[in-house]
């Protein structure tokens, strides 16, 4: 494993690739924000707000929510900007009571709201299926959050869909032609997180086509018969998690009295308990976790050095969700033991190996790390 010498994210990292200068291309990406001109690309902003009002039937655009701090912004700048939103939420089955008053809070800012629920027992079966195939939990939430909106969309007629930030430009891409402002199904196949599945891909004796309903993706073509465009509102405005916080608390967004159940960041994953299994899993493949994400994002934006970040790195360990681990084996209804045999298999002996009963990174970041 190869780390950035400006953050601490390894190339085994999906996308993220550290060129001969030993700095990755997010870092690169990010060092970009500080010569685009800022004014214009809100000027361009507002150009797409006329359109969407001029070609609007009601709703001037769709927003995808969670109720955590990032939609709330979102939000929040529709709103300033005049729009008359339609907010859509995929109900994750983790939802914690935090994220339910803040998205409650979300809509009280004064937003019609769906909250689409899929069938559990449809969602057990296909979180398990997804752990067993690709040892990622994350699919059928991914899925669910990129293809309910657009679906919704088509059906109310709504020519603007507002996402948040692209994570293609933040968090690095092979394909700089997917680091602006659409959201397609080019980097919906890139940057979705269900390896490069579609629900069609899912479809077996265990899950009916009629049963994914909700995972089905509309085509470009029947979006773009329909003059809908699917922006990033990350490209418009400088997207700082400190910055969407700031606003999100001005509005009534709640954080985590207790501290960060994984990650650096108390504010972010309030919403869903399965989301720290999606991170989990990150270790046994990829040798990194939600906390590196976090820490270099704080090394980008001149919060932190990285000697600090590794020094955080340190003191926090690998945060093992287990009270997570457990409420999501109780909800697809399987043990710990199977649980933890299925992220054995995903475990990658590219960079682990093992030694004196201990499964070892070799050539870790941390020199002197406390393996468990």
């Amino acid at each position: 494993m190869k780390y950035c010498q400006n953050c601490i994210l390894p190339d085994t990292r999906p996308n993220l690739v550290i060129r001969d200068d030993g700095i990755c291309n997010a870092c690169k990406s990010h060092k970009t924000k500080k010569i685009i001109n800022w004014q214009k690309r809100e000027e361009a902003f507002g150009r797409v707000v006329e359109n969407a009002k001029m070609h609007s039937q009601g709703y001037d655009c769709l927003i995808p929510v969670s109720g955590g701090k990032d939609s709330t912004w979102q939000v929040v700048k529709c709103l300033e900007k005049g729009l008359n939103p339609l907010t859509v939420t995929w109900r994750a089955p983790g939802r914690t009571p935090l994220g339910q008053r803040n998205l409650d809070n979300l809509v009280q800012l004064g937003v019609d709201h769906i909250d689409y629920q899929i069938s559990p027992k449809v969602e057990k079966k296909f979180l398990y299926e997804a752990l067993k195939r690709y040892g990622s939990s994350g699919i059928p939430m991914h899925m669910a959050m990129f293809n309910i909106p657009p679906r919704i969309a088509l059906r109310f007629n709504i020519p603007l869909i507002v996402w948040g930030e692209n994570s293609g430009f933040e968090y690095g891409s092979k394909n700089e032609e997917l680091t602006g402002f659409a959201l397609d199904s080019n980097w919906f196949r890139e940057f979705g997180v269900t390896h490069g599945t579609t629900a069609e891909d899912w479809i077996s004796d265990k899950l009916s086509k009629k049963e994914l309903t909700a995972y089905f993706r509309p085509s470009d073509m029947e979006l773009e018969e329909k003059g809908i465009k699917a922006i990033f509102l990350g490209y418009y405005f400088m997207w700082d998690p400190e910055e969407t916080l700031r606003v999100a608390k001005e509005n009534g967004f709640q954080i985590r009295k207790d501290g960060p159940k994984t990650g650096y960041y108390n504010y972010a994953d309030v919403d869903d308990d399965f989301m720290s299994i999606h991170h989990y899993l990150k270790w046994f493949k990829f040798g990194f976790t939600r906390l590196f994400d976090n820490l270099s994002l704080e090394i980008r934006n001149n919060r932190i050095s990285r000697k600090d970040a590794i020094q955080i790195l340190t003191e926090k360990g690998d945060q093992t969700p287990i009270e997570d681990n457990n409420a999501f084996c109780k909800y697809v209804d399987i043990s710990e033991s199977h649980f933890f045999e299925i992220c054995e298999k995903y475990r990658n002996k590219d960079i682990w190996f093992y030694e004196n009963n201990k499964w070892k990174i070799k050539d870790f970041i941390i020199p002197d790390w406390e393996w468990q």
